[in-house]
């Protein structure tokens, strides 16, 4: 199993999307109950089980798991609060007027926008010969590399200075990264070295192994080195806004298809569902008036 590199050299992952609240307590969750079960009544409305996960669906999506578990009772609160408010206003026939039936028609049309994107996106999900395709063609960004490194620090490093340990200048840091780099390869072991002077407290402690990385997990300069090296070699002192590194490949390899195939879906999908938005939007042009919708800066 790879190992996490330190946070020293790693760059901040891309956004993920939203955690799944933490699921409640099995004693605490509330019971299934059949989906055509009235759940909710006000007045002369009901809402179904069914009908309730409906709406819950139309919720974003990090707050979902929470309304349909510990939240539930407070969200069929403030529905209840919603529903009996709407009434008020059916009575107050506030329903009528012009306004209420512009923004109520716009509400409409930006949900069923919505659900056209979503259906669309589907619709222009990658396929199997695709995602092969370009995984074959492009194998080079699917390499990675097993590697260990030290990590001599210098005044002015982002990595913070131990206590009692003397700040080096950065030509002291280079001078000492180039004699531990001779020592290496006068027969000394990379680990050892690794563990007795590498600044680097987390991966010290395993001999300087960073695990296995892939492009774009590391900083620019060390990623660079370190993807140029055959396995078995030993870099030239790198530096980075951390220090001075030496780095030694211990392995490269291609991902297989099979680890690589969610990272492919979530690079060519995107492009592919917003190419067909646009060419739909083409076959409807829109004509909006310049002195109404002045274009930025003007």
């Amino acid at each position: 199993m790879a190992q996490t590199p330190p946070p020293s050299l790693r760059l901040a992952p891309p956004p993920a999307q939203p955690a799944a609240a933490p699921a409640a307590k099995a004693a605490d969750a509330p019971p299934a109950v059949a989906p055509n079960k009235v759940v909710l009544t006000v007045g002369d409305v009901t809402i179904t089980a069914a009908q309730f996960d409906a709406i819950i669906d139309a919720l974003p999506e990090q707050t979902r798991a929470q309304f349909r578990g510990p939240a539930r009772a407070q969200f069929g609160q403030n529905l209840a609060r919603m529903i009996a408010l709407a009434k008020e206003g059916k009575r107050l026939k506030l329903d009528e007027s012009q306004t209420f039936k512009m923004q109520a028609d716009f509400v409409v049309e930006n949900l069923l926008a919505t659900w056209a994107y979503t259906q669309i996106t589907k619709d222009n999900t990658p396929g199997e010969a695709e995602l092969r395709k370009y995984y074959e063609e492009h194998q080079g960004d699917f390499e990675q590399v097993h590697a260990r490194h030290i990590l001599i620090r210098f005044k002015g490093s982002q990595l913070p200075i131990k206590p009692g340990q003397q700040d080096l200048s950065e030509a002291e840091a280079l001078a000492k990264v180039q004699a531990l780099k001779q020592r290496i390869q006068g027969g000394e072991d990379f680990a050892k070295v690794a563990a007795q002077e590498s600044d680097d407290a987390g991966s010290a402690a395993k001999g300087g192994d960073l695990g296995t990385f892939r492009h774009g997990q590391m900083v620019p300069s060390f990623e660079q080195a370190a993807f140029a090296l055959k396995p078995g070699e030993l870099s030239d002192p790198v530096k980075t806004q951390y220090g001075y590194h030496l780095i030694k490949v211990e392995s490269k390899d291609i991902r297989p298809f099979g680890d690589a195939r969610a990272d492919l879906e979530r690079q060519l999908g995107p492009p592919q569902a917003q190419k067909a938005v646009e060419d739909l939007v083409k076959q409807t042009p829109a004509v909006l008036d310049p002195e109404f919708f002045p274009k930025q800066g003007q």
